[in-house]
Formats: C-alpha cells, structure tokens, sequence
C-alpha cells in the first residue's frame, strides 16, 4: 500500500530500512528526498529516449521499450548493489510521481520477498511538501542574524555556537558557497531546489520557542536564491555585529581562503572579474600581491577597497533594527573559544523573551 507523507516529519518516522529513488541520475542530481539511494531504472538516456518515442511515436512503443530497460536495469541492481539486502529487508521506493518506474521496481522486488513499499504522488508530493513550507507557511521562530564584516568568521562561529546548544542553520553550508565573488568552495552549488530540501528539513527540525541564528546574507548565496519569508524575517531581524582587526581579518581570509591560494589561474581569474568595478591600477596591485603569494596583504586591500564599503552599505539599511557589537581581538580556534560566551549573552539578549 503507498505511503502517503502528509507533513516533512513523517520522514523520520517511516517505518523502512531503505529509500530508493528510481528516477534518472539527472533527476536524483537536482533533488531527492533526504537520505534516499539512487538505483535509477532508467538512466538519463534512456528515459529520453522513452519520452520522444512516447510523443513523437506511440505511447504502446514506448511503454513497450520503458518496460524492458526498466527489468533490465532493475535486475543490474538486484544483482550488484542490492545483492546483499536480508530477507526481512523493507524499502520504499519513488519516481518522480509514483507512478510506472516505482510501482514496476516495487512489484519486482515484492515478488523476491521483500516487503516493498511506494511513495503515493511519488517526488512531487514530497516537492509539495517542500514548497508549503518554504513559500506558504510562515517562519517558524523567531531569527537573530550574525552580522560583521568579511573575515570575522561568522561561518565557524556558527559551528561553534551550534556545538555550544544555540538553534543554527548555516545557510552558506546548505548552499556549499562562502557568499561573495571569491566564495565557490569543491564540488559547487547543489540545485535550487536540492537547496530548498536540506534548508525545509532544517526548518522543520527547528523548535519555535527558540531562535535560530544565521549568517548575514544578500537574498542570494552564490545562484542560490533564499525564500522570500526567510529573508524577510532575516532582514526584520536584530543583529549581532562581530568587529575585529583588519589585520586579524585579513590573517583569518588567508587561511580560510587556501584552496583559492592553492589555485593560482583561478584567483587571478576571480580578481579580474572585478575589474568592471574597480580602476586597472588596483586589480593590477592585486594581481601583483596574488602572484606573490602577499595573500594577507591581498585579503587586507580587497576588504578595505570592495568589501567593507558594500557590507557597510548594506548593514545601513538595518540600522533601525536592535543590534548588540561583540569585539573579537583574535580568530583563531583559542581567540574564537574565548570569545564564545560573550558572543552566546549577547545572542540571547537580542533573542525574544
């Protein structure tokens, strides 16, 4: 009988062992419901293949066809990456709606023995899911927004406030991207909507009598675009404003920065791309401090020259917000440790009684 997911928290109660999506790599790639395996029935060809025979010819040819790939795919998975599941195992399988793919996989594997549940609506209810959460109910508690220029690091803070039982959500970590020019990190930015799923799913495990605290954004991280009433609760929200050194700040940006250091072509290429904001002489002091290695130097004259303008631009249009300042003498591990309880007191100061 297909399970049917009402609310995101019926995940956690879902009584299986395995979820399996079936739909094609692409598919799984740009979204999938938390914690499923990928065995896809059709792969990314294939099933464009399927689909143009269904349009353009016969949709008898084209089930026809889908059916075969699909056994064989499936006995490839049952063979290889299934071979070793017990017979007591129980999974649960989607497709994009519930329908050909998953029920054809399930029926396979409940013919083995095996206990084989679908998901009614398939992906698309879950999506919805995601939606209404996102884009239709309000934000569930109350934010408090970490402020502070580039180089305070805002982004370990939060680590270490999470560690210490403060309610976070590090959005630049859902996003994979530090937030600024220089921010792409490996492996590049998830989908929108895979973005979409891991912040529901924080959202859904927040608990509405506290605050949550995030980090300082635009209403973009990267090509991640925030949800409209998250960012209006961040931008409604007070502010806790780190301030530190520049000379710390530019000693931290160097060392947080070492992949990009460690990829000569690619700073280069990223310090021109600023050059429509900034006069030839200046990306050429930059370009000469790169190929020196002068990375301190370098953090230090893009912080003063391009960052900490556009940040102070930015934080102007909050000042009418309630706001509390921590200084941060020091950002290393022991600097950042010591400062942590002050950084909690002002936290919840700012947080709703």
């Amino acid at each position: 009988m297909p399970v049917t997911l009402s609310t995101l928290s019926d995940l956690d109660a879902l009584d299986v062992d395995e979820i399996i999506d079936v739909r094609s790599p692409a598919e799984y790639a740009e979204d999938h419901i938390p914690g499923a395996i990928s065995l896809p029935v059709l792969s990314n060809e294939e099933r464009a293949r399927v689909g143009t025979i269904y349009t353009r010819e016969s949709p008898f040819k084209a089930r026809k066809l889908g059916a075969a790939l699909v056994a064989r795919n499936a006995a490839h998975h049952i063979e290889t990456a299934l071979a070793d599941r017990p017979k007591s195992w129980r999974p649960l399988v989607y497709c994009w709606r519930g329908g050909q793919r998953s029920g054809s996989f399930a029926l396979i594997l409940g013919q083995i023995g095996w206990r084989a549940d679908t998901v009614l609506g398939g992906w698309r209810s879950y999506r919805r899911l995601v939606q209404s959460a996102l884009y239709e109910a309000p934000w569930p508690s109350p934010v408090v927004v970490l402020d502070g220029n580039t180089g305070t690091a805002k982004t370990e803070l939060l680590g270490l406030l999470n560690a210490a039982g403060v309610q976070v959500i590090d959005l630049e970590g859902l996003a994979n991207h530090r937030g600024s020019v220089f921010g792409a990190v490996a492996g590049g930015q998830p989908a929108q909507k895979g973005f979409e799923t891991a912040l529901a799913m924080a959202r859904d495990r927040l608990d509405p009598a506290r605050a949550v605290v995030v980090e300082a954004e635009s209403s973009k991280i990267g090509r991640i675009n925030l949800p409209p009433g998250l960012w209006e609760a961040m931008k409604a929200a007070p502010r806790l404003v780190l301030q530190a050194p520049l000379e710390a700040r530019a000693a931290y940006l160097a060392r947080r920065y070492r992949d990009l250091t460690d990829d000569p072509a690619r700073l280069l290429a990223t310090i021109d791309a600023l050059g429509a904001q900034h006069a030839r002489e200046r990306i050429e002091t930059w370009r000469v401090q790169a190929e020196a290695g002068a990375f301190e130097a370098l953090a230090a004259g893009l912080m003063a020259a391009h960052y900490d303008p556009r940040y102070g631009r930015q934080r102007a249009r909050f000042e009418d917000r309630p706001a509390r300042a921590v200084h941060l003498d020091r950002l290393d591990p022991e600097g950042l440790a010591a400062a942590l309880p002050d950084i909690v007191a002002a936290l919840e100061a700012l947080s709703p009684a």
